[in-house]
């Protein structure tokens, strides 16, 4: 039987974590893995809200991505351009173009909002 709470505090989040944790190998479609992620839910609801993460720097989304679908810098020339502006880009030394973004986010999905953070600028 599922005794869920919501959770206010960072100990109410310790304690969720742990359940979590003893819940993690429940059964698909079971009571457990249910409870399972009903608590992944509030747990990020919680972290969300307290613990708030800023986009991400866009290169290192970028290499992210890369390292994700095991892309060489060669395989980022469609998405940016020549060699040398991928190096420049990639080396921080060549901001992002609005096309660039709009193809790294077609191609390679990484999010609008990580390629169009404040670092980008």
């Amino acid at each position: 039987m599922m005794n869920i709470q919501p959770i206010h505090t960072d100990a109410d989040l310790e304690r969720a974590f742990a359940r979590m944790e003893q819940l993690w190998t429940a059964e698909e479609g079971s009571e457990e893995a249910d409870e399972l992620e009903v608590l992944s839910i509030l747990i990020e609801k919680y972290e969300d809200e307290h613990y708030p993460i800023g986009p991400s720097d866009p290169i290192e989304a970028i290499k992210f991505r890369m390292e994700q679908l095991g892309l060489t810098n060669q395989d980022l020339e469609p998405y940016i351009g020549s060699s040398g502006r991928v190096s420049e880009v990639l080396n921080r030394k060549r901001g992002l173009s609005l096309n660039m973004i709009r193809r790294l986010h077609h191609g390679l999905r990484i999010p609008y909002e990580s390629l169009m953070s404040d670092a980008a600028a």
